[in-house]
């Protein structure tokens, strides 16, 4: 495959629409991809319009197995005419290419599967197998993780890359990524006889300050030594109709972001501590509503996968991330396997207007995943 078709299948990609679902259309393009050059895929449907990719390639005699995935969906472009470039043309200036996607992730999904294409094509000799999945809805919900986590698809291996944008780093470790709502139900009555209401702006906010206490006590107990504390963030109120009248209903959103060390089970069990303690009192009721409960992937630092991605990039640093991935349902079975992020693009270019990956970068990832899959096959 030369250099402009694969920059091609790229662009054909990233103009492929796929904000927030819509993903089978990556998926099928992937899959016809694959089969022309030899490689057998199949479709996992996940809803309609919505199906995750699983695809091998299998070498001359058994050995490990490497996973590598990466997600097909992206986030809202929002609106198109604040980008400089149209969203989804990929159109390519000055060596780089700009798209929603580019960075988060279709370029280092593609790189991977090019990379299939030519370890198999270049008819090198491996043991083991390459083992595709890509999946539907991980900007929200990943979605496609857990179902290919719950039917099994890596139980078995040995090790994994997952392609988000990693540059000028590679990530063995991310936190943990919980959202909920805690729900407030109380009582409406006139503004002038609050006493004959229940406030539920004020019930969250004897939650947010009884909250924060315990969040705090909790994140002093412990730090990882790459992903920092455990935190929360309070990220959105909405309450009331009307600015005369006690509000009956709120809902109070938030994000928290765990370690190893203090994880999810840790501040779920502080939520429910406090909304007893207050539900106790008589007034009102709070109620819990978890909408994400995404463990932290905790990667060994040395492993066969890691020393082959210091031979490739020798610069790269081993960074904590911050964010969540499909790492999260995907690590989180009884099988321990070797694990790694890594891909082209810069995370802090994710989701932002303008989004963009250099062409060179890209290129240069595909001969990489090449040797990095020869490596660890050998």
């Amino acid at each position: 495959m030369d250099k402009q078709e694969k920059i091609r299948i790229l662009q054909d990609v990233i103009q492929l629409k796929t904000p927030n679902g819509n993903e089978e259309i990556v998926a099928l393009y992937f899959k016809n991809l694959l089969e022309a050059h030899g490689i057998e895929s199949q479709l996992i449907q996940y809803a309609d319009g919505r199906a995750n990719l699983v695809a091998e390639l299998k070498g001359d005699q058994a050995g490990k197995i490497l996973a590598v995935s990466g997600h097909m969906d992206v986030v809202d472009a929002g609106n198109p005419d604040l980008w400089t470039y149209p969203p989804y043309g990929a159109e390519i200036h000055d060596g780089v290419m700009y798209g929603r996607g580019t960075t988060d992730m279709k370029a280092g999904l593609t790189a991977l599967i090019i990379a299939m294409i030519e370890l198999k094509e270049s008819g090198q000799i491996f043991s083991g197998t390459v083992r595709l999945l890509a999946c539907v809805g991980e900007e929200i919900g990943m979605l496609g993780s857990k179902q290919l986590t719950d039917l099994g698809y890596t139980e078995d291996i040995d090790g994994m890359i997952i392609a988000e944008p990693s540059t000028p780093y590679y990530n063995t470790k991310h936190k943990g990524s919980i959202q909920y709502q805690v729900i407030a139900h109380g009582r409406a009555a006139h503004s002038s006889t609050p006493e004959k209401g229940v406030n539920t702006i004020q019930l969250i906010n004897d939650f947010i300050n009884k909250t924060n206490v315990k969040i705090d006590e909790a994140a002093a107990t412990a730090e990882n030594d790459m992903l920092g504390k455990m935190l929360n963030v309070f990220t959105m109120i909405e309450g009331g109709n009307q600015i005369n009248s006690v509000p009956e209903y709120t809902v109070l959103s938030g994000n928290a972001r765990t370690i190893p060390e203090v994880g999810n089970d840790v501040v779920i069990g502080i939520f429910n501590e406090v909304i007893e303690e207050i539900n106790g009192q008589g007034q009102g009721k709070l109620e819990l509503n978890l909408l994400q409960n995404n463990q932290y992937a905790d990667g060994d630092n040395d492993s066969d996968l890691v020393d082959l991605i210091k031979i490739e990039d020798p610069k790269a640093e081993n960074r904590g991330l911050s964010g969540a991935t499909d790492g999260s349902n995907f690590t989180n079975v009884d099988n321990k396997f070797d694990f790694v992020i890594y891909g082209p693009g810069n995370i802090d270019d994710a989701h932002t207007l303008d989004e963009s990956v250099e062409v060179a970068q890209y290129l240069d990832f595909i001969d990489k995943y090449v040797n990095i899959y020869k490596g660890y096959l050998k």
